[in-house]
């Protein structure tokens, strides 16, 4: 396993024990998530002891891993309806890399020129929260694609279980990944009217995000949503400007920041920090339980600032 494909694997599991502490997976379902990611019951006993979970037994593992999978709650219907007349969305195909790649676009009505958005989705793959956010995007004015980075295994909309994409995604390297992000920027680069490139990202989106600016260079604009930090040797390579955007008691992912914002200010790198306090991890999602309103609009409105003032100029 490479160090990059550890790192967002930490991330996953991590992420999982967070859940289960916080109420929010219960513990069959836990167990059952830690079975995936290890690759079985053995596995997931050493997985489970480094995240500092204790009392887990075998047995108790084995009958966890063929438990049915625990109930996602539904999703919202989203903010921006995709019939929409300002907008027209719909799927994409593209063969690259050995597979066919899947993705959703949202642009404004008509082939005006107007900057590109790549949106990249959080650990449950692309659901229809992102599909919504392209659209909020369309809605301003910029012309969005959200690539599916489960397409190589048939696409989000394969799989009732979502514990079975966060387990793909985090056992897949994160140069891999990236090298599919790499292939959509291209994609995104061609659709008609397209001028510019930016980024947003959420949860493990917001890690590729910070990633897929130190790996592009015409990335011109990124805003990586409570996202793991980047390789802070790599931070150099960042020709975006760059507004990472935090939950204030998201202690786990906030770790990282004084680290990440000495490499940027060493480097010269055009950023913001925008922190909200009292709000979470995965604030921003209106779909989810940690969703805060007045954050989320906030950091929604500080968003469309830095793209109108680093990716329209």
């Amino acid at each position: 396993m490479t160090e990059y494909k550890q790192d967002l694997f930490r991330y996953v599991a991590e992420e999982f024990a967070e859940d289960y502490r916080e109420g929010e997976l219960q513990r069959r379902e836990f167990l059952r998530r830690m079975t995936l990611l290890g690759g079985g019951v053995v596995g997931a006993r050493t997985l489970i002891a480094s995240l500092g979970i204790a009392g887990v037994s075998a047995a108790e593992l084995a009958q966890a891993q063929t438990a049915p999978p625990q109930p996602d709650k539904a999703s919202g219907a989203g903010m921006v309806d995709p019939r929409d007349p300002a907008i027209t969305v719909g799927p994409v195909t593209y063969g690259a890399r050995g597979f066919t790649h899947l993705a959703y676009v949202a642009r404004p009505v008509g082939i005006a020129p107007a900057p590109g958005v790549l949106v990249i989705h959080e650990n449950r793959g692309l659901q229809p929260h992102i599909q919504d956010i392209a659209r909020r995007l369309a809605k301003a004015g910029y012309i969005a694609m959200a690539p599916d980075l489960v397409s190589q295994i048939g696409g989000t909309a394969q799989y009732i279980d979502t514990a079975q994409i966060s387990s793909y995604l985090a056992q897949t390297p994160g140069d891999e990944h990236v090298a599919n992000l790499k292939e959509a920027v291209a994609v995104l680069q061609k659709q008609p009217g397209v001028q510019g490139i930016g980024a947003v990202g959420f949860c493990f989106g917001g890690g590729l995000t910070w990633r897929l600016a130190t790996a592009v260079p015409e990335l011109k604009a990124a805003v990586p949503f409570y996202g793991p930090a980047p390789d802070t040797a790599a931070v150099p390579n960042i020709r975006a400007a760059v507004l990472g955007i935090y939950g204030g008691t998201d202690t786990r992912i906030n770790a990282g920041i004084p680290q990440l914002e000495a490499a940027l200010k060493a480097a010269g790198t055009r950023y913001g920090i925008k922190i909200y306090d009292g709000a979470g991890h995965a604030f921003n999602n209106d779909t989810g339980q940690n969703y805060v309103k007045a954050a989320a609009d906030d950091a929604w409105a500080q968003t469309l600032a830095w793209f109108g003032q680093y990716l329209r100029a």
